[in-house]
């Protein structure tokens, strides 16, 4: 919803010739053998997304799109009448369950993860997994690469074992570079102090469709403790974070040469133009 931008960053023009960040990230995926896009929105975008965005890719690859709605919530469930934003990106998930039914990568839409990303998860899907549970996978991205200068930022803290498996992973909501090193600032105060070269997600991940049967399950888990919560969400590290305590799933964490920028800030806009305005004269 774009709140400390001040605007729908994904439709943001940032491009040298009026590219959006997403035209890159589907650019890349078609690249890297993708063959569909499901866009997840709010009905209230419905025809501006129709006019700028299904219009553009129509000829590039297959095009799909699915509401998040407050309103759309297991049977016997309603949504708190306070609540404004949506449940987060798990539920944003679960709401595309019905438009897919093969292996399928997750990613923002206003995040630029860079080509082999794309390519080192596309070569992940193609590999037979060994595992007794389900696999999933994570792109991960080295935390000092990750900021923003412009204030704090959300990210995914991984723990992995010796084999790159993700063992937890902990959503940490303020974290920023001071002059001591980076730091995360919990709601009582407490200050973390955090390795710069960790590996954190950014919402990169590859799932089966083997994920909404958890999705749905632990959506209603969630609805049940948080129902008079009007600012709880159901994020993906949350979910993922549960089903590994309950040994239900694995999920290898993918190292790729890429880098990660995206718009967190206004103030990051001009940043974000140069980089994108480098790499298509490369």
């Amino acid at each position: 919803m774009g709140s400390r931008y001040g605007g729908l960053k994904q439709l943001d023009e940032l491009g040298p010739h009026g590219e959006t960040i997403m035209d890159y990230s589907v650019a890349d995926a078609v690249a890297a053998g993708f063959d569909r896009v499901v866009f997840v929105i709010r009905k209230s975008m419905e025809e501006e997304f129709k006019k700028i965005i299904l219009s553009k890719y129509k000829n590039q690859v297959d095009v799909t799109y699915v509401f998040q709605e407050l309103d759309m919530l297991p049977e016997g469930f309603t949504p708190h009448p306070d609540r404004v934003k949506p449940y987060g990106t798990a539920h944003a998930i679960l709401t595309a369950r019905d438009a897919i039914n093969t292996p399928f990568a997750v990613i923002n839409a206003d995040d630029f993860y860079g080509k082999d990303a794309y390519l080192v998860l596309s070569r992940f899907f193609q590999e037979k997994s060994e595992s007794i549970v389900p696999q999933f996978s994570l792109v991960g991205y080295q935390l000092q690469k990750t900021l923003s200068e412009n204030g704090t930022v959300s990210r995914g803290v991984c723990t992995t074992d010796l084999d790159g498996y993700l063992q937890s992973i902990y959503e940490m909501t303020h974290i920023q570079r001071s002059t001591d090193g980076i730091k995360n600032s919990s709601p009582d105060g407490k200050e973390t102090l955090l390795d710069e070269n960790m590996l954190v997600s950014m919402n990169f991940w590859g799932f089966t469709p083997d994920i909404f049967h958890f999705l749905e399950k632990l959506f209603i888990n969630f609805l049940k403790q948080n129902g008079d919560n009007i600012k709880a969400e159901y994020p993906i590290p949350t979910v993922v974070n549960h089903l590994l305590e309950a040994k239900e799933i694995s999920v290898k964490v993918l190292k790729s040469s890429a880098e990660w920028f995206g718009v967190t800030y206004q103030e990051d806009r001009e940043i974000v133009i140069k980089r994108l305005k480098s790499i298509s004269k490369n």
